[in-house]
């Protein structure tokens, strides 16, 4: 069985809880995609529109899966066969749905117990709205009845789940159920036995040990009895003892005394339990690896059925692409369609996607708003769904899981007068480069930007050549087809461009190289024609006639 968990785990060991920003691809610390490339593939929206979980333990898991696709090909079969189990086992699907929403149900209640803070007193109301901390009142003893409870519930619910037939969703399942066999579950589930900071579990506790039991409550019975009954003993003590002093009267004053007292007393309990027991215990709970694989288990879950519902929403043809292994990255996809477009543009057109290594450096040309950019976001969204165990929207397809995916497009709040725009973009694909492995996806909107143009074709070459030896799938977004040319020359790379009909862009891409400028169509379209601006110099002359 491979090593399906990804690390690190989304349960934090610290005392603040995980939060989605934790897991946004940084300078310093990504994997398969860098922050300019989330930024460029629209990675933010295409999460918003699968997310269909219910439980955020399973949001932080889409959200971890998106920014930090693994690329192991065995592990995304296994999750691909989960899938396709709860596809076909209706029974199945059901026990794992009610499980799922059980559980959104209580989980807060495991995070208030686990990160919050107690600050005193009787109140144990919501935590504070305007802090980014989970404050509450009182001294945690409902969160610590509720998240201890829904620990216990959720190893509960899991045995109720059918035993599954694949080996990922086995694993989850198991996952859970082995932490019902931990040492934090026997604390979570109870009860406690406390002495100096230790604690043990009803199995642990022998009749010789001089615990004591742990009660998550500030009304406690026994202290409370015994502090009445010590009050109304020195009571009868004056009241027998010293009768001619009329002593009745001072005891009775003495036990009214002791009403404002006892809440002072219930406080400092309060206070004790908190520091003593429920803090050091929610730390073990936090540092537990039983416990954290088991919420783990529960975003997976959550995540796998999120790809269920949109498999199920998404409109037209979506499949499961077959996973490859190779040495070199691949993606082959038939009537392919953007993600995040077709919910919106129901006539989406569709086209096919072919990243081989006889036609691993793809070149597409043609005029603006033709569909080129469209058709490489396509690309990159279909390779990061593909690559997390998600449908794609497509006929049929088929990838190699890519260690890097990078998107290179112009930058211009990045321009300094001691590079400008050629040297920010020329930086740029070097870091692409120097990055990049032949299971590399890079996609490539122009190239050498900013410079003369035979030094652009100059640059371009060697760029290109360089990115076809490196075994890189790299497509190039050019208007130039003298590139292409040279290109041809040496029989490397594929080249599409923007197919027209009535002098119109279809939206599909077809094999061959644009030669023709459609700079003159895109003037009219937009006003801005020859005709146009002598048209406005002419009514500029008109009007200064006039006013003379």
């Amino acid at each position: 069985m491979t090593d399906i968990w990804h690390k690190p785990l989304i349960l934090s060991d610290t005392d603040r809880p995980t939060a989605i920003d934790d897991f946004h691809p940084a300078e310093d610390n990504f994997e398969a995609i860098d922050p300019k490339t989330f930024i460029a593939i629209e990675a933010q929206s295409l999460l918003q529109t699968v997310d269909r979980t219910v439980t955020e333990a399973g949001r932080l898991v889409l959200y971890r899966s998106i920014t930090h696709p693994g690329y192991d090909a065995q592990v995304l079969r296994q999750k691909q066969a989960a899938l396709q189990e709860i596809e076909t086992d209706t029974a199945l699907l059901s026990a794992l749905t009610r499980f799922i929403e059980n559980a959104a149900s209580g989980e807060r209640s495991l995070k208030h117990l686990l990160y919050g803070e107690f600050a005193g007193g009787l109140a144990t109301e919501e935590p504070a709205s305007r802090t980014d901390k989970l404050e509450f009142g009182g001294y945690g003893y409902r969160q610590y009845r509720d998240g201890t409870q829904f620990a216990v519930d959720l190893v509960t619910n899991a045995g109720a789940i059918p035993a599954p037939q694949s080996d990922y969703l086995r694993s989850l399942r198991d996952a859970i159920l082995t932490f019902g066999q931990s040492r934090t579950y026997a604390l979570m589930k109870g009860p406690v036995f406390t002495t100096g900071g230790k604690f043990k579990t009803r199995q642990e506790k022998s009749w010789f040990d001089l615990y004591l039991r742990f009660n998550p409550t500030l009304f406690k019975l026994l202290p409370t009895l015994i502090f009445f009954a010590a009050a109304y003993g020195i009571s009868l003590f004056f009241e027998i003892l010293m009768p001619g002093f009329k002593a009745s009267y001072f005891s009775y004053g003495l036990l009214a005394l002791t009403v404002p007292v006892f809440p002072i007393i219930l406080l400092a309990m309060g206070v004790s339990d908190r520091d003593s027991a429920i803090y050091p215990l929610r730390k073990q709970f936090r540092e537990s690896p039983e416990l954290s694989r088991a919420i783990e288990a529960l975003g997976m879950l959550d995540e796998l059925l999120c790809f269920h519902r949109y498999g199920k929403a998404c409109p037209g043809e979506k499949t499961l692409p077959v996973i490859l292994d190779d040495e070199q990255h691949r993606l082959i996809a038939s009537q392919a369609r953007n993600p995040l477009l077709i919910e919106t543009m129901p006539d989406y057109v569709p086209n096919d996607i072919q990243l081989d290594p006889s036609g691993r450096i793809l070149i597409i040309t043609g005029p603006n708003s033709g569909g080129k950019t469209a058709y490489c976001k396509t690309v990159a969204q279909i390779q990061l769904l593909g690559q997390i165990g998600c449908y794609v929207p497509a006929v049929a397809a088929q990838l190699v899981p890519a260690t890097h995916i990078f998107y290179q497009v112009p930058d211009p709040g990045q321009l300094s007068a001691a590079m400008g725009r050629f040297g920010h973009e020329l930086a740029r694909t070097r870091e692409i480069f120097f990055n990049a492995t032949a299971r590399s996806l890079v996609v490539l909107d122009e190239l050498s930007e900013g410079t003369t143009f035979e030094e652009k074709m100059t640059i371009s070459e060697y760029i290109l050549k360089g990115f076809h030896q490196l075994g890189a799938s790299t497509l190039l977004v050019t208007h130039n087809h003298e590139l292409c040319e040279r290109l041809q020359n040496d029989r490397i790379g594929r080249y599409l461009q923007v197919e027209f009909a009535a002098g119109e862009p279809t939206h599909r891409l077809i094999d061959g190289v644009s030669k023709v400028s459609h700079a003159d169509r895109v003037a009219h379209a937009i006003g801005f024609s020859r005709q146009d601006v002598e048209a406005h110099l002419e009514r500029q002359r008109r009007n200064e006639g006039n006013a003379d």
